[in-house]
C-alpha cells in the first residue's frame, strides 16, 4: 500500500445555526485505504462527507492530493426513482461514450439489457449498482461512500460490500465509507473513525473493541469477527 497522503483534515468544524455539528475533526488518508466512518444518528457522518467535498462550508483545512479525481454514492436519490429516465439515458448524463458505459456495466456485473429500463424498474441492489457505476464514470481515485446498504435486505449487503471490496482491488481505490455494519469494519477497513460531532478515535480496526464502541454508541455493543465468507451484521 502506497504511504503517500491523499487527503489531509485539519481541526474543522461545521456550524448550522450556531451549533457545531462537527468540532475540531482532523485526519488522514493514505492511497489505497479504506477508511470506515462510524457513528450513531445525527453523529455528523453525512456533513463530514459534504465538507469533504466542499459543498457546505466549514472552518478549518481539508486538503486533498493536487488533481485527484472524486466520487460520490450518496445514501439515496429518491427523485431519480421518479423521472421518465432509462438508465442509459441517466449514464449518458456523465457525456461518456457508449463503450465507457459499456465498461462500467462490466464492472458493476450488470447486464446491457438494464439500460433500457427505468430506475423505478430496479431492484434496490441494482440501483445500488448504478449510483456506484455513475460514480467510477468520472475514472476516480477517490470514492466516498454514505451508507451503501441502506434500503437493502441482507443479501443485498453481502452483495454491494462483496462488490466493494472487488472494485477497490481491481482499481486500487480510496474509500471513505459511512457505515454501521461491524463486520465490514473488520474485513475492509485500514482505519476506522469513531464520530459523535466530534472524534471520539481513530484507529486500526483491530482497537475497536466492545468499550469503545459502547462510548460511541451508548450501552453494551455486541459484535463479532466474520470471514468474508461468512459475514454477518450487527
Amino acid at each position: 500500500m502506497a504511504d503517500k497522503t491523499i487527503l489531509k483534515v485539519e481541526d474543522i468544524t461545521v456550524e448550522f445555526n450556531g451549533a457545531a455539528v462537527l468540532k475540531n475533526l482532523s485526519f488522514e488518508v493514505k492511497e489505497g485505504e479504506v477508511l470506515t466512518i462510524l457513528g450513531p444518528n445525527g453523529a455528523g457522518k453525512t456533513v463530514l462527507l459534504k465538507a469533504l467535498l466542499g459543498v457546505i462550508p466549514f472552518k478549518g483545512k481539508v486538503i486533498w492530493q493536487e488533481g485527484v479525481k472524486i466520487g460520490y454514492v450518496p445514501q439515496r436519490l429518491p427523485f431519480i426513482k421518479d423521472i421518465p429516465m432509462s438508465v442509459g439515458e441517466f449514464l449518458k448524463l456523465k457525456k461518456v461514450s457508449s463503450h465507457e458505459i459499456k465498461e462500467i456495466l462490466q464492472s458493476i456485473n450488470l447486464e446491457k439489457n438494464i439500460l433500457k429500463k427505468t430506475a423505478g424498474d430496479l431492484s434496490s441492489g441494482q440501483f445500488q449498482r448504478i449510483l456506484v457505476g455513475w460514480a467510477l464514470l468520472s475514472a476516480p481515485q477517490v470514492l466516498l461512500f454514505d451508507e451503501p446498504t441502506t434500503g437493502i435486505d441482507i443479501g443485498g449487503q453481502e452483495t454491494i460490500y462483496d462488490f466493494l471490496e472487488k472494485l477497490q482491488k481491481e482499481r486500487n481505490l480510496t474509500i471513505l465509507l459511512v457505515t454501521h455494519d461491524l463486520s465490514v469494519v473488520y474485513e475492509m477497513a485500514s482505519h476506522c473513525l469513531c464520530l459523535n460531532k466530534k472524534m471520539l478515535s481513530y484507529s486500526l480496526p483491530k482497537e475497536l473493541d466492545s468499550s469503545r464502541l459502547s462510548r460511541l454508541y451508548g450501552g453494551e455493543v455486541k459484535f463479532h469477527h466474520h470471514d468474508s465468507h461468512h459475514r454477518k451484521h450487527d
